[in-house]
């Protein structure tokens, strides 16, 4: 019995270990695959001044003539420090989370899935959020005007310069309350599109595990189900990740005092812009990194897991 009970615990730990590798080994591509977009992003929902009058593509190559081609890849260091953990724990806590729900909800819940996906986002998010914080006031300044030097000295300036612990986590309730819909909708829809593939498309989109006893989705079919879910779920959550760049960056614009909270940031960003121009700003952008990001982060997680822990 006792034998039992420590091969189950090592099972576990095993499984939870490689779920964390493989969770941040996904993340750190996806955002590596789109860190250009990702930058654009930024500039563009802050409307920050050299570059909130022109498009996606505009932006990007007025980034490589005003600031060389490097800087497009303007804070990935410090995105990479962040991602890492974020993804790790965000992956390998959905796990947990959907064994327990599984246990209380049933098998063929659908809620399930969404609880879990949503715990997983908001745990995440919750231990790495000030390395988001630095990385967006990195990737904000442009070239001959910096404000920061690097990850170190933007988390020193902002905790000693703007209020100490609860500085660094400035724009955390809109991100909490977009990260509920999104990666409960990223995680429910990605395992879905998944099952309905493989139960009305094997022949195309399944392929057989190493085993030889069953049928697991293949790569390409990975990547639409992943870049799927990505586009929907950013879709609904998308005015939040406005309103927390804004807060996030306020200390950076001259109107940064209009963005305290998360509903006076949306209201005016709203009257200000509208929901196109405002809350809906740099959503162009968002679907070209997002489709690809989510698309290579779910196809990347279960490639790099053995095909029995699926």
């Amino acid at each position: 019995m006792e034998t039992a009970s420590k091969r189950n615990w090592f099972a576990y730990v095993d499984f939870a270990l490689r779920s964390f590798v493989a969770g941040g080994v996904a993340g750190m591509c996806a955002k590596t695959s789109v860190a250009p977009l990702d930058r654009v992003k930024i500039l563009l929902q802050a409307h920050n001044i050299h570059y909130k009058h022109l498009g996606v593509f505009k932006t990007l190559r007025h980034i490589v003539h005003k600031e060389k081609f490097p800087a497009l890849y303007k804070s990935n260091g410090a995105q990479m420090v962040r991602i890492f953990p974020y993804a790790a724990v965000q992956f390998m806590s959905y796990e947990q989370y959907k064994k327990l729900m599984t246990n209380l909800l049933g098998q063929q819940s659908h809620v399930s899935k969404l609880i879990a996906g949503s715990c997983a986002g908001v745990t995440a998010v919750t231990c790495t959020y000030p390395l988001d914080m630095v990385r967006a006031r990195l990737a904000f300044q442009v070239t001959g005007e910096h404000v920061y030097t690097g990850i170190r000295h933007t988390m020193r300036t902002i905790f000693h310069q703007e209020g100490g612990y609860r500085a660094l986590y400035k724009g955390f309730s809109p991100t909490i309350l977009g990260m509920i819909p999104y990666a409960g909708l990223s995680f429910y829809t990605f395992e879905r599109l998944k099952l309905l593939l493989l139960e009305h498309f094997p022949s195309w989109c399944g392929s057989t595990n190493h085993s030889g006893t069953g049928l697991i989705l293949n790569v390409p079919s990975k990547l639409l189900c992943g870049g799927f879910a990505g586009a929907l779920a950013q879709s609904i959550s998308y005015p939040f990740d406005v309103a927390r760049r804004r807060m996030q960056l306020a200390e950076m614009m001259k109107e940064g005092h209009k963005f305290r909270t998360w509903y006076g940031t949306l209201a005016v960003v709203w009257r200000t812009h509208g929901v196109v121009a405002g809350l809906y700003r740099g959503m162009t952008i968002n679907y070209f990194r997002a489709i690809p990001m989510m698309a290579v982060s779910f196809s990347t997680y279960e490639v790099s897991l053995p095909p029995d822990y699926l």
